[in-house]
Order: C-alpha cells, then sequence, then structure tokens
C-alpha cells in the first residue's frame, strides 16, 4: 500500500535540503495534517536564484540528446512511481483517485512531449536580398534560452501544470527556481526528487522552493530572473506582472468558460461531456464549464436531462473509485462559493439541483435565471457550479460568451460547419473546442487565454518558444 512519508525536503540547487518542517499539507478530506516539507526562506530563495544564474551558461550549452535524455529519464521514473504520484495527488489536492491518475497520465505525456521537442528547437535561413542595398546579403536565426526562470503554479494540477514549466525549461536549457503552491506541493517536490537523479545536469539547473506568499517576493522581482511564468487566480497574476520589471511574464489564469449548445447537437454526448467539463475536480479548473447556452428549442429537455445527471453525481471520499466530486481545496473556498449560490437565488435564479454545502464538501449545484450582474456569471467560480441560459438567435449567443472579462476556452456544439467558422473567428477567447467542452485539453497544443484570462501560451513547443529569445546573424557574401 501507498504511503507518504512525514517530511520532505526542498530542492536547492539540485539538493535535497531539510532547514525545517514548517509547512503543513493537510488531507483535504479529512482536513489532518498528511505531511510536512521544508519552507524556503528569504535567504534560500536568493540562495537558489544565485545559482540559477551560476547554471545558466552550462545548461545552455547542454547538448540536444542530454536534455532528452534528461526528460527520458523523468517519463521512465514518473512511470515507476505513478501509483505514488496518484496518491500523493489524491490525499493533497481532494482530487478522486481515478482523476489523480488521469493526470500523472498527463504528466508523463507532457515530459514525453517536451523529450521529443528537445531535438527540434529550429531556426531559419533568411534571404536579405530585397533590395539592391541588400545585394550579396543573408541572415539566419536561431532561438537561444533566456537564462533563469521562476515559474509559480497553482493547487488545483500540480503535478501536469508544474510540468508544463519544468519540462519546456530542460528542453531549451533554462535553469529555474519553482515555487509550488503550499497547499498541493508534494507533486513538484517528487519531481525535483527525479531531476536531482540526473547528474548531467548542472548545479542550479533547478530548485523546487516550497514558500509562504510573504516570503516569495523574489520570484518575481528579482532582476536577475528573465522570465515570469504564473498560473493561478487573475488578481494575483496581474499584480506580480505589475511588480515583475522588466522580465518577460508569462500568465496563465482564470476563467468563466461558456459552452453553447445548439438545437442540432447530440444532446446525449453534449450531456456526458458537460456534467465531465463542470463538475470534474469539484470544478476547480480554469476551464471547467460554467456558463451553458442553450438554445430555446432543446432547452426545457437539456435543462432536465442535466438536473437528473447532476443528482446522481457522487460526492465522498476521493479514495473512492465511484467518487465523482470530491472536496474542494478548503472550506474558505467553498464557503466563498456557496454564498455566491444563495445570492444568486436570492436574486431570483432557480436552483435545479446541489446548493448545500457542509465543510469543503459543496453539492454539485446547477442553476438557472442567473442575471449577468450576479457574481456566479461574471466572476470565475472555481467549484462546482453550472448556470443556464436559452438563445435562439445565434449571433446573440456568441455575444453572450464574450460578455465576459475573460477569455480562456469555449466549447460549441452544432453540426452546422458555418457556425463553426463564424464562433472560431468571433469568440474572444485562446482557443474553442467544437462538439466537446471548454475543459478539454490535449498537452501539446497552444493553450492561454485574453483578456482577464492572461499572457503568452503553453503547450510545450509554445512554451519553449517563450522562455527562448530569437539570436539574428548576418552574413554579407563576398
Amino acid at each position: 500500500m501507498t504511503k507518504l512519508k512525514d517530511v520532505y525536503p526542498l530542492y536547492l540547487n539540485n539538493k535535497a535540503v531539510q532547514p525545517n518542517a514548517d509547512l503543513e499539507v493537510t488531507n483535504k478530506f479529512n482536513g489532518k495534517v498528511a505531511f510536512r516539507t521544508a519552507l524556503a526562506t528569504p535567504d534560500v530563495i536568493d540562495e537558489a536564484i544565485a545559482g540559477a544564474v551560476r547554471a545558466a551558461a552550462p545548461m545552455a550549452r547542454l547538448a540536444s540528446y542530454e536534455k532528452r535524455d534528461v526528460l527520458d529519464h523523468c517519463v521512465s521514473r514518473f512511470i515507476e512511481r505513478k501509483d505514488e504520484l496518484a496518491y500523493a495527488l489524491c490525499i493533497e489536492a481532494g482530487k478522486p483517485i481515478a482523476d489523480s491518475e488521469g493526470e500523472v497520465g498527463r504528466l508523463i505525456d507532457t515530459f514525453r512531449i517536451a523529450a521529443e521537442e528537445a531535438t527540434r528547437n529550429y531556426g531559419e535561413i533568411q534571404p536579405l536580398d530585397i533590395s539592391p542595398r541588400a545585394k550579396g546579403y543573408m541572415g539566419m536565426w536561431k532561438r537561444v534560452p533566456i537564462g533563469p526562470c521562476s515559474f509559480i503554479s497553482p493547487f488545483n494540477f500540480p503535478l501536469n501544470l508544474a510540468a508544463h514549466k519544468i519540462a519546456p525549461a530542460i528542453a531549451v536549457g533554462c535553469p529555474f527556481v519553482m515555487k509550488p503552491a503550499s497547499m498541493t506541493p508534494l507533486g513538484a517536490i517528487i519531481m525535483g526528487e527525479v531531476l536531482a537523479e540526473c547528474d548531467v545536469l548542472p548545479e542550479g539547473a533547478f530548485s523546487i522552493l516550497p514558500a509562504s506568499r510573504d516570503g516569495a517576493e523574489l520570484f518575481t522581482t528579482d532582476e536577475r530572473l528573465k522570465l515570469l511564468s504564473f498560473t493561478g487566480s487573475p488578481g494575483v497574476g496581474w499584480d506580480l506582472k505589475a511588480k515583475a520589471g522588466k522580465k518577460k511574464v508569462v500568465l496563465e489564469l482564470g476563467g468563466n468558460a461558456a459552452v453553447i449548445v445548439d438545437r442540432d447537437a447530440d444532446l446525449e454526448h453534449a450531456l456526458a461531456r458537460i456534467i465531465f467539463g463542470g463538475y470534474y475536480q469539484s470544478g476547480q479548473s480554469c476551464i471547467h464549464v460554467q456558463r451553458v447556452i442553450i438554445h430555446a428549442d432543446i432547452y426545457d429537455t437539456f435543462r432536465d436531462m442535466l438536473a437528473a445527471k447532476v443528482k446522481t453525481l457522487k460526492a465522498g471520499d476521493p479514495m473512492s473509485r465511484d467518487t465523482f466530486i470530491g472536496p474542494m481545496i478548503s472550506a474558505k473556498e467553498a464557503q466563498r462559493l456557496k454564498k455566491w449560490i444563495d445570492a444568486a437565488v436570492a436574486g431570483g435564479a432557480r436552483l435545479l439541483a446541489g446548493g448545500s454545502c457542509e465543510g469543503n464538501m459543496l453539492e454539485a449545484t446547477l442553476l438557472e435565471g442567473c442575471s449577468r450582474d450576479m457574481e456566479v456569471y461574471t466572476e470565475e467560480a472555481f467549484g462546482p457550479v453550472v448556470i443556464l441560459s436559452k438563445f435562439t438567435d445565434w449571433d446573440a449567443a456568441l455575444d453572450e460568451v464574450n460578455d465576459s472579462k475573460f477569455g480562456l476556452q469555449a466549447g460549441v456544439f452544432t453540426s452546422d460547419l458555418h457556425k463553426v467558422l463564424e464562433a472560431w473567428d468571433r469568440l474572444e477567447v485562446g482557443g474553442i473546442v467544437v462538439n466537446d467542452v471548454s475543459s478539454y485539453r490535449v498537452d501539446n497544443m497552444p493553450y492561454g487565454g485574453v483578456k482577464d484570462s492572461g499572457l503568452g501560451r503553453e503547450g510545450i513547443r509554445f512554451a519553449m518558444e517563450d522562455m527562448t529569445e530569437i539570436r539574428n546573424m548576418v552574413i554579407r557574401r563576398r
């Protein structure tokens, strides 16, 4: 049977260090302390950044095959330790065990993609003789590592979203310091343990540093760092960008994603996918289905299908294989969303399913009739709540999707190709998913948002571009 240790270290300049055991991490289902980790103080973070600076040149000199081999080693070790990783994720994040196993699979996919991309960091030959003055000149450019990077990852996908920063950094040869979420640090620590097995990485290539928010200022402000990649809430993300100074900033923030269900949609398929997209991981995903916009001709039928299905979703211990709804990350977050639900009902919305809360267990909730000024409509719910509305005009449905300060992803269920192309043109989002939900993501695709949902794109190839700079060379031929 898989067990966790009582205490875990941090990783400073490639080495396990145990200066303290000050960070308590709880089992999100029963609230008991599951384990403790070391907590990095500002002097440790400063030492890690100095190590990353020293490692920048030797990391940049690593051959493509050496970087690939590091990533392949991680893939092999993650496969060997997949049960341990899934169990740790279930305990520290409260994610149902089947979903935890799915995230471990995505972690492995992400490192495998990065291993392949490590040998594909291409440049380009560029003709310059576009006018007589440039005759005899040619140009070429390549991508070079940007230098030491700072990564801050969130609690909801503590394995895969950390992997989307770590794996491309190794693929291009950037040293990094990472702050995992304090509520779910163990996945990143285990990644550090695996990376520490790779002797080819120069000292300072990586540091994994659980840290309090108050003590983590250097991750953002230190000018020795050349890139900050943050995944988390919009309020925190934009504040960090304002403090980041001259460094490049990549932000993957929140959303209140919408899905349109047109009258020609396959309703059974749409039902299964919206249940998944709306309530998977208790809705704690930035692309979780929050708003479902249904054609009036099928609204009553599809609403009733959704309500009946939501009422059957099993909530409980995430270690149980038949649990679909596990705990939210904290009672505070569950109570926040419960207040939004209650305010919506008090304001005239109709509760179709759920709505109750005990501790950090919030029932899967379905609402209709929410006005567009309610928090459950305008803000990111980040919990198991879905709201319904109806439309008769396709243009109006697209406008409703766009009626948001966010723009991460959207889903469109329709068989009409012309409507699909119009949605692709008009929806103000980073991506649309056709005949599936906004929650769908494959780890090699460009992923990110517009408006308050962020800056830049993740997905290994696209993150590698952010972690590199173009270096041009011009040659005059005799």
